[in-house]
């Protein structure tokens, strides 16, 4: 088998082609179902599945758009439950690139789909989430005005996502990293100067 561990098999949520999409993954050598489920088969007739979790049946969701929200929202939370600290602007962008190329091609194909906006959305999310996370370790303890800071995480989540959409835009060919270096190495110091310009708490 092709699968390996976090990859998704989705299974119709129809009696008739749920039975089918497990009748020939049985074929395959995927799973084993047991004697006689025939074309009556459903999840539960699962009596083996070869090397990979069962969970990795998702048979519940109501349509393709369900399922894609469902895996792109896991992956966001994931990415985040790894990164509960993030030292400088170049690590969190780095991070925003790491859950784009973890899963390249599945990410182009949604994003090049009708459910594009799907993708968009838990993207912003991640980019606030690593904007947030790096930004509540750079003003630590200092009495800054919330809403200066807040304007601060705004325009840097937004031009994190600017980015990101600009190289999905262009089929994720370019090597990104080189460039996202030398642009924070342009802006080196931008955020400290920011800080040093807001109000008093």
């Amino acid at each position: 088998s092709d699968l390996a561990d976090g990859d998704v098999i989705a299974v119709p949520n129809d009696t008739t082609n749920e039975a089918r999409a497990l009748l020939l993954l049985q074929d395959n050598g995927v799973i084993k179902l047991a004697d006689g489920a025939g074309l009556a088969a459903t999840v539960k007739d699962i009596v083996e599945v070869c090397g990979i979790n069962r969970n990795t049946f998702y048979y519940h969701f109501e349509d393709i758009p369900s399922l894609i929200e469902a895996i792109v929202k896991e992956e966001t939370e994931m990415i985040a439950k790894q990164h509960s600290e993030i030292a400088s602007v170049q690590d969190a962008l780095e991070i925003a690139v790491s859950y784009i190329l973890k899963q390249k091609k599945a990410a182009l194909h949604v994003f090049q789909s009708a459910n594009r906006d799907i993708y968009e959305r838990y993207l912003m999310q991640l980019c606030q989430y690593v904007v947030e996370t790096y930004f509540a370790k750079v003003v630590g303890d200092r009495r800054i005005n919330p809403e200066d800071v807040e304007i601060i995480i705004r325009s840097y989540r937004c031009w994190c996502f600017g980015l990101l959409i600009d190289w999905m835009n262009t089929g994720l060919r370019e090597d990104i990293l080189p460039l996202l270096k030398r642009l924070c190495e342009l802006r080196e110091g931008a955020v400290e100067e920011m800080l040093s310009r807001c109000r008093p708490a």
